[in-house]
């Protein structure tokens, strides 16, 4: 199938000029509408010429296409296009080869996010996309995520999308680390984010001004309460992690430039897969890779520094140092 620009927009074009009963097309009033097709699509096209006209017809009559019943009417010197059967159309016909194998790769990848919202007719489509087509071989995965399927929390993702979507106030059942028994939480849901395999809601807790998240690993109970919905700390959540690691952000925080020395053999890993947006080298060399991240400092990053081990270390801000070090010497008193 031709994957080009456009391809879509010309194929329907075609479509409708060969069913066309009532005008004659020649390959010029083919090309014309096709091209006129694109422009009120984009603009800034420059069209198509008679050569990938060509292409996109003898497409569409193989068996990868739609095996259109293409007529080619002689008049004259010239000749027009029609179907052989006015009534057919492509949009009328069963997935040609080259869309069923198109559909199959996204099943496939769709099949991993079953169990979470909006993806629960995942479960329904893929029976009847097998029955009808032959799509779907569950004993083929070709891809897989980063997903713990016994994570404890994912039963509530579904209601909390939906208390989200609906802007329906909750009151949580939640038990933290830091405690042995749980707390009635009045919580308006405005955001749910992934991060470590695990799942965070972000919204407005009563008790607290600021915005909150809570581990969904934590919840015991969700339920539905009719006091109004608080929108006060609704953030943009396309932007608000754009400045910090994880999903802590600690109050009063400021963004900081932290400098970071790498060893020669961590430094190829740094680089094709930055720490954060943010990354820029400073010095690369045979001895160490130098560079820097603007981020808020928080418990995330650090984890994540001494998860490099002795790979990485902290040049700037001292104030960083002396807390990874800090870790580090009580980390070393376990030992002892």
């Amino acid at each position: 199938m031709s994957t080009n620009k456009h391809a879509i927009i010309r194929y329907q074009t075609l479509d409708k000029c060969f069913s066309n009963s009532g005008k004659r097309y020649y390959i010029e009033d083919l090309l014309e509408a096709c091209n006129d097709a694109i422009y009120n699509f984009d603009e800034s096209s420059n069209g198509i010429k008679k050569r990938q006209l060509y292409d996109d017809i003898k497409f569409m009559e193989s068996e990868q296409g739609w095996s259109i019943p293409l007529e080619k009417v002689k008049d004259g010197r010239r000749a027009f296009y029609r179907y052989e059967e006015a009534t057919f159309s492509i949009n009328s016909q069963p997935l040609n080869n080259a869309e069923a194998e198109q559909l199959k790769s996204a099943i496939l990848v769709l099949t991993r996010f079953k169990g979470l919202p909006q993806f629960e007719w995942v479960n329904e489509l893929i029976p009847k996309l097998d029955k009808t087509f032959g799509l779907y071989n569950k004993n083929k995965e070709i891809i897989s995520f980063d997903n713990n399927q016994f994570l404890k929390g994912t039963e509530f993702i579904t209601p909390l999308f939906k208390a989200i979507q609906n802007k329906q106030t909750l009151i949580i059942e939640y038990k933290s680390f830091k405690s042995n028994v749980s707390q009635n939480i009045v919580f308006h849901s405005y955001h749910l984010k992934q991060y470590n395999n695990r799942w965070f809601l972000f919204g407005k807790n009563d008790e607290y001004k600021n915005l909150t998240n809570l581990a969904l690993d934590r919840i015991e109970t969700v339920e539905q309460n009719s006091k109004p919905f608080d929108e006060t700390e609704l953030v943009n959540f396309e932007e608000y992690f754009d400045d910090f690691i994880g999903v802590t952000k600690p109050i009063n925080a400021v963004l900081t430039k932290i400098i970071l020395n790498a060893t020669v053999a961590l430094a190829p890993y740094i680089i094709t897969k930055p720490l954060h947006g943010s990354q820029r080298k400073i010095k690369l060399s045979e001895k160490n890779f130098i560079f820097s991240i603007d981020v808020i400092p928080n418990f995330e990053l650090k984890k994540q520094l001494l998860s490099f081990g002795n790979e990485i270390t902290v040049i700037e801000p001292l104030e960083l140092k002396n807390e990874i070090v800090e870790i580090l010497n009580k980390n070393i008193d376990n030992y002892n």
